[in-house]
């Protein structure tokens, strides 16, 4: 893996009316031509990503969005899919055209941000076009706070606007997956099965990020599949201070992994990352609660074709059947398909979301509690089903 994964990048989406300039802004920010930019309105439609880094925050997703004024069926739809943007937006810039005398739009884009407590910069875009720009800018500041003017098509005060950005990024960029869990020089075991489900020629993203986070911290890492996993310990000058394995494999290391040694899963390890573990942990436990015939959910955030064996589609259900004592009726989401109505659902079992960014995972589990919904992840369900939830969930 070469590049930053996006669901670790600071998500940057930029906001407003169809041609407020949004498109221009960030192709002045990433200097590159990354959307199209035209007079006529309406010209982005699905949101487009640009990835890059941004010093000295480091990586970042710009994210050029439709315009909230876009009219229509079709542009009715584009509005929605910009409210779903803002589920995964870390930092929101509004862009308002210089010329704008009506603030109502960027009014409710204020207010829809601000309730999902996301950072907004205001944006008076397009100065180079006004003469009398004081005046809009004492304007601007009775509806509005953190304010920078720019002139995108110039790439005027372009540095001030990165400046804004970089102001607002979140105190916690810096959490990493193994944080507080690993210190320099302990050794750690990652188990790594290589079966159907495994892509070929790379280990998952989750892999590779507690991989790189092992050598970071100075700690040294040893990587195994489960079929050598007996042969490793004994070639060890020590015992590891922590084993982290694939979750679905809990049922055969747990037994080979002496009780004294540090076990837990690059799942659950993931669920604290990116999420709440402590509420996910509490929704593991409400299958006790389950009976026959109850309705499940079961949510991927990639979509791919399912295999023999599948963790979603085969594994969780059967132990759940096993574990209830009947059948459950169960149904799968994938992508960025997080279903609307979750009320019939009485557990929400959620994959570890490598793939989303800790915004977008947070508001799926706010959107499942405040339905008084359990919600839980791979990682920390297949620990509960195999009696060592306890155990897995010590390291933390």
């Amino acid at each position: 893996m070469q590049d930053t994964p996006k669901g670790n990048r600071i998500h940057i989406a930029f906001f407003g009316k169809r041609n407020a300039g949004k498109s221009s802004i960030i192709n002045a920010i990433s200097n590159q031509q990354v959307s199209i930019v035209s007079n006529v309105p309406g010209t982005t439609t699905d949101p487009v990503y640009k990835a890059m880094e941004l010093f000295p925050i480091g990586p970042i997703m710009l994210i050029d969005t439709a315009g909230l004024d876009d009219e229509g069926y079709i542009g009715n739809l584009r509005i929605e899919k910009t409210k779903e943007i803002m589920n995964k937006t870390d930092i929101a810039v509004i862009a308002i055209d210089c010329k704008n005398e009506n603030f109502e739009y960027e009014m409710y884009l204020k207010e829809e941000l601000s309730k999902r407590k996301i950072p907004i910069i205001i944006v008076l875009n397009k100065i180079d076009g006004v003469d009398n720009l004081d005046e809009v800018i004492v304007r601007a500041r009775k509806q509005f706070d953190n304010i920078v003017s720019i002139s995108a098509l110039r790439r005027e005060n372009i540095d001030k606007l990165k400046e804004k950005i970089i102001e607002q990024v979140p105190s916690n960029n810096e959490t990493t997956l193994l944080e507080g869990i690993v210190n320099k020089k302990d050794l750690i075991l990652l188990i790594t099965p290589q079966d159907l489900q495994a892509p070929k020629g790379r280990l998952i993203l989750p892999q590779v990020q507690v991989l790189r986070d092992i050598l970071d911290k100075g700690a040294m890492a040893m990587v195994l599949k489960d079929t050598e996993l007996q042969e490793g310990l004994k070639n060890l000058y020590k015992k590891p201070d922590l084993v982290i394995t694939d979750s679905q494999i809990f049922n055969k290391v747990k037994d080979i992994i002496p009780r004294d040694i540090k076990l837990t899963s690059f799942s659950v390890l993931m669920a604290r990352y990116k999420g709440d573990i402590r509420l996910l942990i509490e929704g593991a436990k409400s299958i006790n609660n389950l009976k026959p015939g109850d309705n499940i959910l079961i949510s991927e955030a990639c979509t791919h074709h399912s295999l023999k064996g599948d963790i979603a589609k085969e594994k969780i259900p059967n132990l759940l059947k096993k574990k209830i004592g009947g059948k459950v009726n169960i149904d799968f989401s994938s992508g960025e398909d997080f279903t609307k109505n979750i009320e019939k659902y009485k557990l929400i079992i959620h994959c570890g979301g490598c793939m989303l960014n800790q915004k977008q995972m947070i508001n799926r589990l706010n959107k499942a509690n405040e339905k008084n919904i359990p919600i839980t992840n791979f990682g920390v369900v297949l620990a509960y089903l195999n009696g060592i939830l306890d155990r897995v969930s010590e390291v933390f």
